[in-house]
């Protein structure tokens, strides 16, 4: 393993992060009758249709009809009180006297054959378990147990994919990115919520500030009404392991560029393999050495910035080192991207979030700490990103300029704002040297796709049929939206240059196809190959968060090697 150490550019402004906010819980699976639970609060998931009532007012639904019964009529109350209708997401919250259960939460699940009847209906799933985990964080609740209606009608699989989904929207409710505010205003928004849910007065919110008390945190999580052994367990082993690289890969997505710099990415991936020793390793690659290997391309667009470029190759060998396919999932990794010397001008260019441009690099180390913690078998996987940041100095790329990538094909750069297409080609033809099987890439890479798929949908390119049916059910399982677009060859002469081999751009029509078409050139003919256009997913607009996405759908994908490979994870 080579230590990576990085420039102190990455304390520009005197920026330091504290550590998150990640609550550590003790998630387990449980039996017996909900009404017989004791704790904060139990959050009760619905369908709609599991709301009808007679005309006296009573549920139809005989298990939720017993359980109003038994706790004195409080659910229907609470469904007439806030117009309950169960729709996905809606929530209603009460109070309990002289009970056990101290509130009493429903979550609506929406249309039960939206749920019921499929094994990928893992987004629902979550859903119960983040609003549930949410309201218990605002509430400063420090046990919960999450139930759901009709789950005895649910096969095995089923109850497997709703466990860990559970489990994994629980931890993702209660995490809160607060490393970058002061003590002083994290008080202020924490006491701020409870006032507002709690409706306290105004005294003493002086008084609990003054004492800097510190609110109690939700760490008793309790899966209810799907059972109870050694494979729910598992499941739920898998959603701690999973969702912390989710978070992961949330945490490095927001970091501000002046703190997240290309060496403190690399960092990031040495402290992962450290984590996991035993089955990761990390190389990190320095100037020298991407120089004597031709990374023409990723060094053309690293040589604007101050910051050194670090070449990131983090290894999973499974504990047996016994290897029947090998794959890698390459990250696009552009720290901030100004867009170079063609600058990111104008009210929509967003240039002040571009520090999400290494969403790629993001999620593949995201998903390289989850499979660190998980440890299939069967399968050895590579986890690359060629990180540096695209910025303008006299040293920087100019429009114009002909780079040679390390495969010797050369790139007129007609748009330095296209940069990440040109570390990914090295990332790739890197890739491809390993003599792995099978590649996915991941890149915020073209604004031609969210105009495409908006910002709740990945797009995907492959001449694979293989690896689509792969992909797409993985992010099924995964709950994880993505969408495979075509790769239309004509398209690619578009991107002759008069000049060199390639242009690195050819207009705005069809941008995230041609994108697509650049990166194919950098794959060895026949190479099982995917490329994933994340930049409208990978961040949440209305909430100004990262989401951690694909990171569920490249476990899941990894998963599904083990399988190809004949190789059953126990």
């Amino acid at each position: 393993m080579m230590m990576s150490t990085h420039s102190d550019g990455n304390t520009l402004g005197l920026t330091k992060h504290t550590p998150p906010d990640v609550a550590e819980m003790d998630i387990r699976a449980h039996d017996g009758a909900l009404y017989e639970w004791e704790g904060d609060v139990l959050a009760l998931g619905v369908f709609e249709e599991n709301l009808t009532r007679s005309e006296e007012n009573k549920f139809l639904h005989p298990g939720l009809a017993e359980l109003d019964y038994v706790m004195g009529g409080v659910l229907g109350e609470l469904a007439d009180e806030d117009d309950f209708t169960g729709k996905l997401g809606q929530l209603s919250v009460v109070r309990l006297a002289s009970s056990k259960i101290k509130r009493l939460a429903l979550v609506g699940l929406g249309r039960a054959n939206n749920v019921m009847d499929a094994v990928y209906a893992s987004d629902s799933w979550r859903i119960l378990g983040f609003t549930a985990a949410r309201i218990a964080k605002q509430l400063k609740m420090c046990s919960m147990g999450l139930a759901a209606m009709d789950t005895n009608l649910m096969d095995e699989s089923s109850k497997l994919v709703a466990v860990e989904s559970i489990a994994s929207g629980a931890i993702l409710g209660t995490y809160e990115d607060t490393r970058f505010k002061s003590e002083v205003y994290s008080l202020m928004d924490s006491m701020l919520a409870k006032f507002e849910k709690e409706r306290i007065n105004l005294e003493m919110l002086s008084i609990a500030a003054s004492r800097k008390a510190k609110p109690s945190k939700l760490t008793q999580v309790a899966v209810m009404s799907l059972g109870t052994g050694s494979d729910r367990d598992e499941a739920l082993r898998r959603a701690v392991c999973i969702t912390a690289g989710v978070i992961v890969a949330k945490q490095l997505v927001a970091a501000p560029a002046n703190v997240l710099t290309p060496g403190a990415l690399a960092d990031a991936a040495v402290s992962i393999a450290m984590a996991h020793s035993e089955v990761l390793t990390c190389t990190i690659l320095e100037k020298v050495d991407c120089e004597a290997l031709g990374m023409g391309a990723f060094l053309g667009v690293a040589n604007g910035s101050d910051q050194p470029p670090k070449f990131i190759h983090l290894k999973y060998c499974p504990p047996d080192g016994v290897v029947y396919k090998r794959v890698a999932i390459v990250g696009k990794g552009i720290c901030f991207d100004s867009g170079g010397y063609n600058i990111k001008t104008g009210a929509n260019c967003a240039v002040e979030l571009m520090k999400f441009d290494m969403g790629g690099a993001g999620a593949a180390l995201g998903a390289a700490s989850a499979i660190g913690a998980l440890k299939p078998k069967g399968v050895e996987v590579h986890f690359i990103s060629a990180a540096c940041e695209n910025m303008i100095s006299g040293k920087g790329m100019r429009p114009g300029d002909i780079v040679t990538a390390m495969n010797g094909i050369t790139i007129e750069v007609n748009n330095t704002d296209a940069e990440g297409r040109l570390t990914l080609a090295d990332s790739l033809v890197y890739a491809c040297r390993l003599r792995v099987d099978a590649i996915v890439d991941l890149a915020t890479l073209t604004g031609a796709c969210v105009v495409a798929l908006g910002h709740e949908v990945g797009g995907f390119f492959t001449p694979s049929a293989t690896m689509a049916q792969q992909l797409e059910t993985a992010a099924q399982i995964a709950g994880e939206k993505i969408w495979r677009m075509p790769l239309v060859e004509q398209y690619k002469q578009t991107l002759e240059s008069p000049i060199a081999d390639l242009v690195n751009t050819s207009g705005r029509d069809g941008g995230s196809i041609k994108a697509a078409l650049f990166l194919k050139e950098f794959v060895d003919p026949g190479m099982e190959w995917a490329h994933l256009d994340i930049a409208g997913p990978v961040w949440n607009r209305k909430t100004g968060t990262a989401t951690g996405y694909p990171v569920r759908t490249l476990v899941k994908w990894i998963d599904q090697q083990q399988i190809v490979a004949g190789v059953a994870d126990s």
